[in-house]
């Protein structure tokens, strides 16, 4: 029977908060992401894909760096709170870009606020054991869908009344009250174990991790950036202003239902429900290349919201079971950056093949690589859970 660390739950709900309020304040941005930069700045859908491959490949650097570091110091919040406030201050600086060259430097350091992902998953994974390690990632999901929701709905609300700029201010604002959170509210104490830390290196890894990276970076592949999923609805005939309606829809479906893949992970497999994501997201490509009607189109968003929600905090919860547990923060930071490295080739070749083939063509790619994914998954195996968390360990240890 699992036993929770008693400082569990007000750790959870300080993360789930701060994840809601930044969240709140990027998705008031996201649903105009693609115009702003297209329409706004004037750049194409090439300069699109380079913008977010470039951001999503930084996530991935300094996610990695960041684990990596965590772990050989033994220090998570610094990283945590200092994410939340680079977060801040790049949106201020989109607010003032007038080109979209401008976007590139705070598009990198919005990107480098992701060095808070890897030492918070793993100081979520640290205060867990298996049999409550999904429903802790499923938390922080629905909250950060929550945060995503309310966001959408102030966009949608407040974008006419105060156009672009003054509305990627106001999304700063959250991000301030989440970096004033963890500083005030996250307790962290340095663990008695004081050896010396050595890098972790390919051999650390058993063949179930190797295989699951590699499956993961083919599936990562054909994950091109969301702002496609948008932009061919816009290419379908839906009006501008309804666009951000979509991208709600994607996010009430992803918050309702994280936590609840994220308890079907605890009790029926990590494998399975990973299996179903993947299956979630083929679906969505199929859909699109067939998708015609309005109400055809807001279906295949509510497939995109099953996929995420069944997606990430299973993802997080495995790597964080397959890595050896005192690696937790460098390998949740190593495969973030194995992924997130191939969102830039991804949304560079889904710009080339919208530009210069069709704007089906990056679907008919990321299925097959889906289905790549889906085929190397039946060869991973799950490990066995714990009884007791690495904190508790620790403490029976010192």
């Amino acid at each position: 029977m699992a036993v929770e660390n008693k400082e569990t739950p007000r750790t959870i709900k300080t993360f789930a908060l701060a994840s809601f309020l930044n969240d709140m304040g990027s998705d008031m941005i996201y649903p105009i992401w693609p115009m702003f930069v297209t329409s706004f700045l004037g750049a194409n859908m090439a300069v699109l894909g380079l913008i977010d491959g470039l951001g999503e490949a930084l996530v991935s650097l300094s996610q990695a760096a960041s684990g990596y570091i965590s772990d050989r110091i033994k220090r998570r919040k610094a990283f945590i709170w200092t994410g939340y406030l680079f977060a801040t201050l790049s949106r201020i600086g989109y607010a003032f870009s007038t080109t979209w060259q401008h976007l590139i430097p705070f598009r990198i350091l919005d990107r480098a606020g992701k060095i808070r992902g890897a030492p918070r998953d793993a100081m979520v994974a640290d205060l867990s054991v298996r049999e409550n390690r999904g429903r802790h990632f499923g938390i922080l999901r629905a909250m950060d869908n929550l945060g995503a929701v309310c966001g959408i709905v102030l966009c949608i609300l407040l974008f006419d009344a105060l156009g672009y700029k003054k509305l990627l201010l106001l999304a700063a604002i959250p991000s301030v009250v989440a970096t004033l959170l963890i500083i005030a509210a996250i307790k962290e104490k340095k663990p008695p174990e004081l050896k010396l830390f050595k890098g972790l290196a390919l051999k650390d890894l058993d063949r179930n991790f190797r295989l699951f990276l590699v499956l993961s970076l083919f599936f990562a592949l054909g994950s091109f950036s969301y702002s496609f999923l948008l932009l061919y609805a816009k290419h379908l005939g839906f009006k501008a202003s309804a666009v951000p309606v979509l991208y709600l829809i994607f996010s009430i479906v992803a918050s309702l239902l994280s936590l609840p893949f994220g308890r079907l992970a605890d009790r029926a497999g990590r494998k399975p429900v990973l299996l179903l994501s993947f299956v979630f997201w083929a679906s969505v490509c199929l859909s699109f290349l067939f998708a015609r009607g309005r109400f055809s189109v807001a279906l295949v968003f509510v497939l995109y919201g099953l996929h995420k929600a069944a997606l990430d905090p299973v993802q997080r919860a495995f790597v964080s079971e397959l890595a050896p547990a005192p690696y937790r923060a460098s390998s949740l930071g190593g495969f973030q950056m194995v992924v997130g490295l191939c969102a830039l080739p991804a949304s560079l070749i889904a710009g080339f093949l919208w530009e210069k083939v069709d704007s089906s063509a990056p679907f008919l790619v990321s299925l097959g690589l889906t289905l790549a994914a889906i085929f190397l998954l039946l060869f991973v195996h799950e490990r066995a859970g714990e009884s007791e968390t690495p904190v508790d360990k620790i403490k029976k240890m010192g």
